[in-house]
């Protein structure tokens, strides 16, 4: 059985999504991801701009203005729906983990 598209995100997908919670370009989305992540996560610009086009064709996110070659984005109503149950879904994975390692001491829980 074939997974939907954008059933799960990678970590590029999530925080282009995060980005633009806010209206923005390419070049701020690349700078910001690196920023938020101390730069962990990196997007390189045809990893963008490709995200981008996808995540327009399937509703996530709108074009808001063109100033020449410079492109600007924001998230749809789609787009925010999908990023929170991305975030619901690493949170689940969260729990599961500290589930599967709680030791029993008092209540205390195992703690990276």
């Amino acid at each position: 059985m074939a997974r939907e598209k954008f059933q799960t995100l990678t970590e590029q997908m999530f925080y282009i999504l995060l980005c633009l919670r806010n209206e923005c370009c390419g070049m701020d989305i690349m700078a910001s991801v690196g920023k938020m992540t101390d730069d962990r996560v990196t997007i390189g610009p045809g990893t963008l701009y490709n995200l981008l086009e996808q995540f327009s064709e399937a509703g996530m996110i709108r074009e808001t203005k063109v100033e020449g070659r410079k492109r600007s984005y924001i998230l749809t109503e789609n787009g925010k729906e999908v990023l929170a149950a991305e975030y619901r879904r690493i949170c689940r994975q969260a729990e599961d983990y500290r589930q599967a390692f709680k030791e029993v001491r008092g209540d205390e829980e195992w703690k990276v």
